[in-house]
């Protein structure tokens, strides 16, 4: 009788694969939402300031001109940039 409802054993097997299933589920869901912060990847603020700074410990770039990016990115924006010049 026992058996009959536990499918001739295979019961426990298909609750093992509806659980793994689930946790997939849930796994890819938490995966999917962890890797995108909200933004176009590589546009990043953050992401950006980090490069500058890794460009001006490198010497790529004199201090006048890291001080003047890092303060365009991390100065709210107001609206279109205007171009240089």
């Amino acid at each position: 009788m026992i058996a009959g409802v536990w499918l001739n054993g295979w019961g426990f097997l298909i609750g093992l694969a509806w659980l793994a299933f689930w946790v997939l589920l849930i796994v890819l869901i938490v995966a999917l939402i962890r890797g995108h912060p909200g933004g176009v990847a590589g546009t990043h603020p953050s992401t950006a300031l980090r490069i500058l700074e890794e460009r001006y410990a490198r010497g790529e770039i004199p201090r006048e001109e890291f001080m003047e990016r890092r303060s365009v990115l991390t100065s709210p924006q107001s609206g279109p940039a205007a171009p240089p010049g």
